[in-house]
């Protein structure tokens, strides 16, 4: 069953941080916990698929960065999630995702997901309401699939206010180093802002089951987003390795 729980994104509380020293002593304690763990997963042949979601400049990727710098990388694929290609346009949305599934022993992790179809689909109207409002119930029952069979499913959202995402916005187009992090498209989901922030409560509020549930983790600290995070998921690997 989904959790009923509403969250409020706009309500998160956005205090929590960490001084460097801190931060670097957490970072490498979770890291090498994870590493362990790892190698647990790959000899037990459990396989891992970690969901990272949030808006544009919530720092996605420099967490995945901190998940995956310590790991033997020939257990790990990490993907990207952008625009379908007309092959994959040509089958149900959820087939580039199995197509991408980790094999036994091996973590995958997915930079945007299959829940696409309920949020960025679904506000700029790439879907039907017919299409998405199925999807809820599609993503279920896949979710469901993977855990029955065995995999860890971990599901973490990363949100920032909207007056950190103009300021990172900012920063990166005055960084010729970090143009290529910045669009136009950028600039038009975050016209969107409230309509993204009611699709994700949405989504939170249909598709976070006991079996998958979601972490929702405030970002405008970034080194206490990437300590959450991490900790998130060795939590989660940790409750399947001790059962």
């Amino acid at each position: 069953m989904a959790n009923k729980d509403r969250i409020s994104l706009d309500g998160l509380d956005q205090s929590g941080s960490l001084e460097q020293e801190d931060y670097k002593k957490q970072l490498k304690q979770h890291q090498l916990q994870l590493l362990n763990m790892q190698m647990q997963l790959r000899d037990q042949k459990r396989s891992v698929v970690l969901v990272m979601e949030g808006p544009d400049a919530a720092g996605k990727g420099g967490a995945i960065k901190r998940v995956v710098e310590r790991l033997d990388p020939r257990l790990i694929k990490v993907y990207s999630i952008v625009k379908p290609t007309p092959e994959e346009l040509a089958h149900h949305y959820l087939w580039r995702f199995w197509t991408k599934l980790p094999a036994e022993g091996e973590m995958t992790i997915f930079d945007r997901s299959w829940y696409g179809r309920v949020l960025v689909e679904r506000v700029e109207a790439f879907c039907s309401g017919e299409e998405w409002k199925r999807a809820y119930r599609e993503i279920n029952e896949f979710e469901r699939t993977l855990t029955d069979g065995g995999t860890v499913l971990i599901k973490i959202f990363l949100q920032i206010t909207k007056e950190e995402q103009l300021d990172r916005f900012k920063r990166r187009e005055a960084d010729p180093y970090k143009h290529w992090k910045i669009s136009d498209e950028d600039w038009r989901n975050r016209r969107h802002w409230n309509e993204h922030n009611k699709a994700a409560e949405d989504m939170f509020e249909k598709t976070s089951t006991d079996v998958a549930p979601w972490t929702v983790i405030p970002a405008n600290f970034k080194w206490y987003a990437r300590v959450r995070t991490l900790k998130t998921v060795c939590a989660q690997i940790s409750k399947v390795l001790k059962a």
